[in-house]
């Protein structure tokens, strides 16, 4: 299954792009706290703290800092866990599938094979049209723009 396999939804913000580097590092940088650190929050912004577990139902954890020092934990499990293919976590749940607050999203982040290159596609799926239009309002598409720039800078690096 490809990204292109998963059905839209309404509630769905989406980026994807062609990139020249393989699947197996942009993996990589998702999915090791040292390399999440360095490209996950779009900077001036910065990650002080990654924790996981990537195996379907494993914990994450990534706090991000604002450029004042504000802290900004981020919790959730992973439901799918296909290596070099595809991460799935949502934030309705935390570590040991205790009920978060307030979820979300679900996040699935798909790395697709195409030839040399990658369709690199990350799908948030929210849980409701006020909880997208709230993310979209927060940044989102300059915001993973600019992580994307910054994942693919450092994957190139690997």
């Amino acid at each position: 299954m490809t990204a292109q396999d998963i059905p839209d939804h309404a509630n769905d913000l989406v980026l994807t792009r062609l990139l020249d580097i393989p699947a197996d590092r942009l993996y990589r940088c998702w999915t090791e706290p040292a390399l999440i650190q360095q490209w996950f929050a779009p900077s001036p912004w910065s990650v002080s703290r990654v924790d996981n577990d990537v195996r379907p139902g494993g914990h994450s954890l990534i706090v991000m800092r604002s450029p004042e020092g504000q802290e900004m934990p981020g919790r959730g499990v992973y439901l799918e866990v296909i290596p070099n293919r595809r991460l799935v976590f949502t934030d309705a749940f935390t570590q040991g599938w205790v009920p978060a607050d307030k979820p979300f999203m679900t996040g699935i982040v798909s790395f697709d094979p195409e030839g040399s290159q990658t369709r690199y596609t990350a799908r948030v799926r929210h849980w409701s049209a006020a909880d997208r239009a709230q993310h979209e309002a927060m940044g989102f598409h300059t915001g993973w723009d600019q992580c994307t720039d910054q994942l693919a800078e450092l994957a190139a690096r690997l």
